[in-house]
């Protein structure tokens, strides 16, 4: 039986990449038969007439306007509830990624039944250095709290399966770190998650909105993923170092004849009072799993 697939863009002030990028996506879905869902987030440019021109003379396309900005995983999350088929794959509107990489992951996921591709872009040059850095500073703390089989797991362009990436949304943020927080939850609940390389071109028009903040958001919302999944990964390590740290102290005070450290007992006291609280986050979490 043959497998459908919808395109999910999130936009936002992108009149002048949406001229030159958006004709040639009408042009491939209909040459393919995709469906294309675009979801204007609060743009405050003619974003919104654009689409609607475009989607007006295609019966394919559904345009879904936000009121206010939401956020780039906000947006992606009402395109992704709205789509009908049996998989969805996001791209981004800013020109950057090739459509022939979209049928490329199609395939693959028909023919190895993965639960989410993702389109590598491991050894493409960053768009900048800062945005380079930041994101090797992310896979990083993500391998280092879990294990990643993914490289590039804040790629744009994901291939999911449409029923999955659903029951699945709740549990992801609006901000740009929705791109990471997606793949580590399919990943955390043993969904097959591969990953293809794809190449990219440079953004046609605008500028890009991440920065500082998107790392540092990110970050934060890998510990929050991982807390809900294996809460012990972040527990079990911190009371263990105040656990050694409060013995070693301890320890020396007690050889040299100065007696019971109360800075020592505090933090073995600390220690087991972390571990306690890990052992109830994972009881949590093993109950939120079952549900």
């Amino acid at each position: 039986m043959s497998k459908t697939l919808t395109i999910v863009i999130p936009i936002y002030n992108e009149e002048e990449s949406l001229q030159i990028f958006l004709p040639e996506v009408i042009s491939h879905c209909d040459k393919n038969g995709y469906s294309l869902i675009l979801v204007n987030d609060g743009s405050k440019d003619k974003t919104k007439d654009i689409l609607e021109q475009y989607a007006r003379n295609n019966p394919f396309i559904k345009v879904i306007a936000h009121k206010v900005n939401k956020g780039y995983g906000g947006a992606i999350k009402s395109g992704i509830k709205n789509c009908t088929t049996d998989y969805v794959i996001t791209i981004d509107a800013d020109g950057q990624h090739y459509l022939e990489d979209v049928d490329n992951l199609f395939g693959e996921i028909e023919r190895t039944d993965a639960d989410m591709i993702v389109g590598s872009r491991k050894g493409e040059v960053s768009a900048s250095l800062l945005r380079g850095i930041g994101k090797n500073i992310i896979r990083f703390i993500a391998k280092f709290l879990m294990d990643v089989p993914i490289y590039d797991i804040n790629s744009g362009m994901k291939l999911y399966n449409a029923s999955l990436a659903k029951k699945y949304l709740r549990l992801t943020p609006d901000s740009m770190s929705y791109s990471d927080i997606i793949t580590l939850t399919f990943i955390n609940n043993r969904h097959l998650v591969i990953e293809v390389p794809i190449k990219i071109k440079q953004r046609l028009k605008g500028k890009s909105t991440i920065g500082i903040r998107t790392a540092f958001e990110t970050v934060m919302e890998i510990i929050n993923i991982i807390i809900l999944f294996n809460p012990l990964k972040i527990f079990l390590p911190i009371a263990l170092f105040f656990l050694l740290f409060g013995f070693s102290w301890g320890v020396y005070f007690f050889i040299h004849g100065k007696g019971i450290s109360i800075g020592a007992s505090t933090l073995i006291l600390s220690g087991i009072i972390i571990f306690l609280l890990g052992l109830i986050a994972e009881q949590l979490s093993a109950l939120r799993k079952n549900r």
